[in-house]
C-alpha cells in the first residue's frame, strides 16, 4: 500500500516561507489527485490546496490563494506546498492526501508541524 510521508515543517516568523514536501512510496502516484490539508489546535481539518494528476490544474482555499502554491513532480513521486507570506493563523499540522478528485481524498500522511511566530 502506498505511503505518504510529509517533511519540511518547522518554525518561522510571520512573513516567512516554508516548502513542504510529501513523498509517495507507490508506483501509481501520477494517477492520483493530491492535496494538502491542515488542522489547527481546536479546529477541524481544513482543505488547503489540491492538484490534478498531471499537474496542470490546481485548486486553493480562499485564505491561502496568492500565498501558497501546490506543485508536483511525478518523476519523483512528490507533491510540494510552497508557503509564502506566512501568518500566525497558518500554524497547524499539515497533511498531504491522495484522492480521486479535487475534493475527495482517501489516504493521508502523518502530518508535519508548521508554526508561525508573531
Amino acid at each position: 500500500q502506498e505511503q505518504l510521508v510529509e517533511s519540511g515543517g518547522g518554525l518561522v516568523q510571520t512573513g516567512g516561507s516554508l516548502r513542504l514536501s510529501c513523498a509517495s512510496s507507490g508506483r501509481t502516484f501520477s494517477s492520483y489527485f493530491m492535496g494538502w490539508f491542515r488542522r489547527s489546535p481546536g479546529k477541524e481539518r481544513e482543505f488547503v490546496a489540491s492538484i490534478s494528476p498531471g499537474g496542470g490544474a490546481t485548486y486553493y482555499a480562499d485564505d491561502v490563494k496568492g500565498r501558497f502554491t501546490i506543485s508536483r513532480d511525478n518523476a519523483k513521486n512528490t507533491v510540494y506546498l510552497q508557503m509564502n507570506s506566512l501568518k500566525p493563523e497558518d500554524t497547524a499540522v499539515y497533511y498531504c492526501a491522495r484522492g480521486s478528485s479535487f475534493h475527495f481524498f482517501t489516504s493521508w500522511g502523518q502530518g508535519t508541524q508548521v508554526t508561525i511566530s508573531s
